[in-house]
C-alpha cells in the first residue's frame, strides 16, 4: 500500500513564533505533492525539511487572509527560476481568480498556471479525489478532503493457485466480477482482497459549523485549527474560528480515526498542553502538531 504522508511546514496562526512558521502543509501521495495553503515563510520550511518545491503538482488555499497565501509571490517566484517544467494547478474558493491576478501585479510569474474555484465541489483524478465544503469565516473559506477510494486488489498468491495467466480475465477479476478459466468458475471473492480507501481532511480557519462534521465524516486523520482554548470561546466566536473543545467535538462526531491540531496562537507557544489536555477530554487520539512533522498513514 502506497503511503500519504503528511509534513507540517507551518503551524502558528496570525503571528509566527520562533517555533511555528505560518500555516501550510504538503500532502505526498506517489507522484503528488500537493500545497495545502502556503504561508509566509514556506519557502525557507521546504529547505529545513529537505524537501524539494519544484516537486509541488498542486496548490490548495483555504481562504486568502496573508498568514496562509502571503508565501506564494516568492514559491512561484523560485518554481520560475527552478525550470520547473509543469503546469501548476491552484485551488481555492469564491474569488482566488481574482486574488491571484493582484498577486500576478506584484510579482512576475513565469511558470504555467491553472486557476480553479471551488464551493462544495470535487476533484476527481484517477487514483484519488478532492472535495471541498465552504466554511464560516469572514471571508470565502474551503475545507478539504483528500480520499482514495477502496479497491479491489488481485491476490498474487490465489492468481498462481488458479495458474490464471496475464490476460483480460484480471481485470474482470480486479472489477469484482467473476470468471471461467480452464472450464472451472473462480468467483471473484476468491481471487482478490478489499484494500481500504483513506482519507484525510484539512480544517482551517471556521467558527463552529455542522459542514465542517460533514467534510470530516470517517475520516483517517483530521487536521484542523485550533486557535483558542474554550476559556476564550467568545473571541473564538467574534474572530469565526474554533477552540479546542469545538474542534475536538467536530472529531467525536465526525467518528475520525486521529486528530492534529494546528493554527497555534503565540499564547500557547510554551504551553501548548493547555490545548491539548482540553482537547482530550472529548477525543483522546491526538497531538498538537509541530512545524516540521511528518505524518505518515
Amino acid at each position: 500500500m502506497e503511503k500519504i504522508r503528511i509534513t507540517f511546514l507551518g503551524t502558528a496562526n496570525a503571528v509566527p513564533t520562533k517555533l511555528r512558521n505560518h500555516t501550510s502543509m504538503l500532502l505526498t501521495y506517489k507522484d503528488e505533492n500537493m500545497l495545502f495553503d502556503c504561508g509566509e515563510g514556506t519557502q525557507r520550511q521546504f529547505r529545513y525539511a529537505e524537501l524539494s518545491p519544484s516537486k509541488i503538482t498542486k496548490l490548495l488555499i483555504t481562504h486568502w487572509h496573508g498568514d496562509h497565501i502571503l508565501g506564494i509571490p516568492g514559491l512561484l517566484q523560485t518554481l520560475g527560476m527552478s525550470a520547473y517544467d509543469r503546469t501548476l494547478k491552484i485551488y481555492g474558493p469564491r474569488r482566488s481568480k481574482y486574488f491571484f491576478s493582484l498577486l500576478d501585479q506584484l510579482a512576475t510569474i513565469r511558470i504555467k498556471t491553472e486557476i480553479h474555484e471551488m464551493e462544495d465541489d470535487s476533484i476527481k483524478e484517477k487514483e484519488f479525489l478532492i472535495e471541498s465544503k465552504s466554511m464560516d469565516h469572514d471571508t470565502p473559506c474551503n475545507a478539504y478532503a483528500f480520499i482514495i477510494k477502496d479497491k479491489l486488489r488481485l491476490d498474487k498468491s490465489k492468481l498462481k493457485k488458479y495458474k490464471l495467466p496475464n490476460s483480460p480475465l484480471l481485470g474482470d477479476l480486479q472489477a469484482g466480477k467473476d470468471i471461467v478459466h480452464n472450464g472451472k468458475k473462480i468467483k471473484a471473492s476468491q481471487a482478490t482482497y478489499l484494500e481500504k480507501g483513506r482519507k484525510v481532511v484539512f480544517i482551517m480557519d471556521t467558527a463552529y459549523t455542522d459542514k465542517a462534521v460533514e467534510i470530516a465524516k470517517d475520516a483517517d486523520l483530521l487536521i484542523i485549527e485550533s486557535t483558542f482554548s474554550k476559556d476564550e470561546e467568545e473571541l473564538a466566536k467574534e474572530y469565526k474560528h474554533l477552540t479546542a473543545t469545538q474542534a475536538a467535538t467536530i472529531a467525536k462526531k465526525a467518528n475520525v480515526k486521529a486528530l492534529l491540531l494546528t493554527h497555534i496562537s503565540q499564547r500557547y507557544e510554551h504551553i501548548p498542553q493547555i490545548i491539548e489536555k482540553e482537547a482530550k477530554r472529548i477525543f483522546k487520539n491526538l497531538k498538537v502538531a509541530k512545524d516540521l512533522d511528518v505524518i505518515e498513514l
